[in-house]
């Protein structure tokens, strides 16, 4: 089984009461890792979450921090988190370029799976900006430059063009809808295997000797419904399908 490092997939919030002229201010905290987690948990991978907060002081910094995973999961979390530590955007100081590590270690073996959300891929207003950043080139898909969102509030039903593949772990049959995903274009070379709306939704490649996949839409609400997330059998099995390929 793998031990998988899953940075992202959780968010604070803000928000005001205005009750006549008097009003208050209260903040809550939300982690949406709950089905991924513990769908791959579910399967017997060793699962690891690094909450969006702590990713600027606590992603691994280089490969040697990396091998103590088998695959990082990026998911909901932009690239300025992950390239500006404190040291970097507090204090001037040179630090690791993670984006350019992390490449790296695929390259060398590693396994990388990038899911959908608004700071996933390029992401809402363009701020997940992966476009310009080392990781780009790992990823079996070419990034938009602007907002590459698409809203499905009718829903849509994913298609599988490839069924047979592993990595969609033998899920056969029609998917659950979804409410929405990052439009992406998939690499040459690379291996389309569902589609949505008719644009890749998962897409599998290679990175000199490692593997990397994208999965366009979400890992939980809002764009992956209860019924994709949690009442669908088929969620464990793409997702486990999709770690044992990446990971070999």
């Amino acid at each position: 089984m793998s031990r998988v490092l899953i940075a992202g997939e959780s968010w604070m919030t803000e928000s005001t009461h205005v009750k006549g002229v008097d009003s208050f201010t209260v903040h809550s905290y939300v982690e949406g890792v709950g089905p991924l987690r513990d769908a791959l948990t579910a399967a017997g991978h060793t699962v690891t979450h690094l909450p969006a907060h702590l990713v600027p002081t606590e992603f691994p910094g280089d490969a040697t921090a990396l091998a103590a995973y088998d695959l990082v999961v990026l998911s909901d979390i932009g690239a300025n988190s992950i390239q500006l530590d404190p040291a970097v955007f507090d204090r001037s100081e040179r630090g690791h370029d993670r984006l350019a590590n992390l490449a790296g270690w695929v390259a060398g073996g590693g396994a990388l799976l990038m899911i959908g959300g608004y700071l996933s891929f390029t992401g809402f207003q363009a701020k997940a900006a992966f476009r310009q950043t080392p990781i780009a080139e790992a990823l079996p898909v070419e990034l938009l430059p602007d907002d590459d969102r698409v809203e499905l509030p009718a829903g849509a039903e994913p298609v599988a063009v490839d069924a047979a593949h592993p990595a969609l772990g033998g899920v056969e049959g029609t998917w659950p809808y979804l409410l929405g995903y990052n439009r992406v274009i998939a690499r040459g070379g690379a291996a389309t295997l569902a589609t949505i709306n008719g644009d890749p939704l998962v897409v599998v490649g290679e990175h000199g000797r490692g593997r990397t996949a994208a999965f366009t839409s979400d890992c939980s609400p809002h764009w992956a419904p209860p019924a994709f997330c949690e009442d669908w059998d088929g969620y464990r099995r793409v997702f486990d399908g999709l770690v044992r390929w990446l990971t070999g």
